[in-house]
Parts: C-alpha cells; structure tokens; sequence
C-alpha cells in the first residue's frame, strides 16, 4: 500500500513534466535580435502596453485626419497659410472670363420661370447649352449694384467666390434674344432694359451662419476663441471674415444683415438658412445676388448700418491680402477710381447704367478707410496681448 501510494504522486510529475515539455515545443521560433515583445531599450512589454503602441501608430493620421492646424492665425490677425490653401478655389478668373465672354455671344434658347429669385426673373438655356439666371430687377439701379459688387470683389480678391456674370440687353428683334420673342412678350421686360446674366451653377446648399454670428448678438471672431476647432470648421470661416468685410464695404443688408433684422420677431432666425449665401459640393461659399450692394444699399445706411457694423467690429481675423488691397485702396484714397476702371475694362454695356454717384463714391472710400481702421485695431489688440 506504501509503495502504490508513492507511485500515485510520482506519475502525476511526470505528467506535469510531460505537459510542459509539449508547452515550450509549440512557441514560436526566437528572432534574431531584441526579442518578440521587448524594447531595444529592456523590459518586456505587457499586452497592455503593445494595443497602446498600436494606437501611437495610427494617432498621427487621425490627427492629420480631423485636427486644426496647430496655429490656424499668424501674426494675430491673420488666416494661415496652410489654412487659406485648404480654401476651395471657388470660380477661377479665367473660367469666368470665359463664361462671360461666351455668355454675351450665345443666343438665348429658351427662357424658363422659376429658380432665379423673383417672379421677374428667367431660368435661360444658352445656345451652347449652359444656364444662366437672367435678372431683370425692379429698377436699374439694382442691376447696376449686382455689376458693380461683382467688379468690386474681384478688385479686393474676392471674385472667385461670386459666380459669373455680365450683363445683356434686352432686345427682342436681336440676333441674341430672337429665338425667345414670344417668350419675351409674356415677361413684361422693357425693350431696351439692362439686364443680368448670371451662370448657373448646380448642386448648391443652404448655409446656416457658424457660431460667432449663429446665436443672434455678433460674437467676437478673433485669435483667441479659434483653439481646438476642426479645420473644415475654420475654412469656412475664413470664407466667412470675406463674405462680412464685403457685405459691410458694399451696405449689402439682403443677407445676414436681413436675418439679424427678423431676429425681432423670428428668435430662431440665426439658426436657419442665411439669405442669399450658398455652398457648394466642394464646400466653397458661393456670394449670390447681390442687387442691394453699393447703389440701393447705401441709400439705406440709416436702416442697416445698424446691423452691419456689429458684423464688421465682430470680425478680427482676416486674410492678408484682403487687408493689404484696403490698406491700398486706403493708402492711395482710388477706391471709386480703381473700381471704375475696372468696370469700365470688363463690362461693354457698363455706360448703359453708369457708375455710382460723386456721393456714392465718397461713401465707398469712406468705408473702405473704416474697414482699414478696424483692422488697425484688431492687430493693435493683438499686439497688446
């Protein structure tokens, strides 16, 4: 009995000495070098620290992925670099002479209601099969503020956000209308009237304003409330600090100025689509009509001024060369001079409407000099910080 009790423990070693043997034969083969699992600098790494080394590894694209440029403003006012490229390029000036140029050439093919904004408006297919929103507006003048505020952004840099545009006359025994003359006949347009012809672009979207203006009471847009935003967020304010300088150069009131108004009786306006301001599939907003710009707008100062200088004093973030074509428009005191002539060289039906007034000139220098002093103090409130 002795001898077969000592047997018992003796077979239950040599099965535990035999279960081990078959335990180190199934690893795998060492490799040459430090070895699996272990840093070139010593200890053994645990399981735990081996998932947190494979989320290192991919932190950096999720980073580059979805994370704000590490200083999206420079020198205090500015827009960086790197985010002023992630901007969508928008209408290129080349595209859109083109369009312009082949626009005044084509015959109108058909004349279509609907799409364009008020009832006196036109959907028109261009004989080379693009579209374009023909204008016809209530008085001259707001077709001249349209053409004027297209010339105006492209003299501060801005045009590639505004689509295309030149303006027709309106002849219905003309080579360009002749296809369309009945149609022309129930439009009610007056012989001989000005009108716009804008591209049609497709696919756009509404825009809702961001955060510093979406609550209703202008917030400040500076340096210091940008940190941790996503860089989608950030270029559409770049785009934005354009969009509020522009609007507040040419007195343009039908766009957030018009929203910020109806805050008065509609609280929850902010947070719906702003008036004339769309985007497109690439993300780049597009500034469509712009008929209350400069001419109609300015003989409204007292009404809007009101809530687009709150926009303005908002705004201390710009992009450089919008600020450096002020500070010379500024410096050389041209601003109506410059935009004459630059009117004058891209648009052939331009003395069918004229340009602004002795007066309306004086105010668009003068507030071209306001915008150019507002910047002056956004980047002496930066220094100062």
């Amino acid at each position: 009995m002795e001898r077969g009790g000592r047997a018992v423990p003796a077979l239950g070693l040599l099965l535990v000495l035999l279960g081990a043997l078959l335990a180190l034969r199934a690893l795998p083969p060492r490799e040459p070098g430090p070895a699996r699992g272990q840093a070139r600098g010593g200890g053994q790494k645990t399981f735990r620290a081996l998932l947190a080394a494979g989320r290192e590894r991919q932190q950096p694209q999720e980073e580059e992925e979805e994370d704000p440029p590490a200083a999206p403003v420079r020198r205090g006012i500015f827009w960086s670099r790197e985010l002023e490229a992630r901007v969508p390029p928008g209408f290129a000036a080349e595209e859109a002479a083109a369009w312009r140029a082949a626009a005044r050439g084509a015959r109108v093919a058909s004349l279509e209601r609907g799409g364009c904004g008020r009832s006196s408006n036109r959907l028109a297919r261009l004989s080379d099969g693009s579209r374009a929103c023909v204008r016809y507006g209530v008085s001259p003048e707001q077709i001249q503020g349209e053409a004027l505020s297209y010339h105006l952004a492209g003299l501060l840099g801005m045009q590639q956000r505004l689509p295309p545009m030149a303006l027709a006359l309106v002849e219905a025994r003309g080579r360009q209308w002749e296809p369309v003359r009945e149609e022309l006949r129930g439009s009610h347009w007056a012989e001989g009237a000005v009108v716009s012809l804008t591209r049609w672009v497709d696919n756009l979207t509404a825009v809702v304003a961001p955060a510093p203006w979406g609550g209703g009471r202008p917030r400040a847009l500076a340096a210091g409330e940008l940190g941790g935003l996503p860089a989608a967020q950030l270029v559409e304010l770049v785009q934005w600090s354009d969009l509020i300088l522009f609007d507040y150069l040419t007195a343009n009131f039908d766009r957030l100025a018009s929203n910020l108004f109806s805050l008065q009786w509609d609280p929850r306006v902010m947070r719906r689509a702003t008036s004339n301001l769309l985007r497109a599939p690439d993300g780049g907003l597009v500034f469509m009509d712009n008929e209350a710009g400069l001419v109609h707008g300015y003989r409204l100062l007292a009404t809007w001024d009101p809530y687009n200088e709150p926009l303005l004093r908002s705004v201390c973030v710009f992009r450089e060369g919008t600020a450096r074509r002020l500070a010379e428009l500024h410096r050389r005191r041209n601003a109506a001079a410059e935009l004459r002539r630059r009117y004058r060289a891209r648009e052939p039906l331009w003395a069918r409407l004229g340009f602004l007034s002795e007066r309306q000139a004086e105010l668009l220098q003068a507030r071209v000099d306001f915008v150019h002093r507002h910047i002056a103090q956004c980047r002496a409130q930066a220094a100062a910080l």
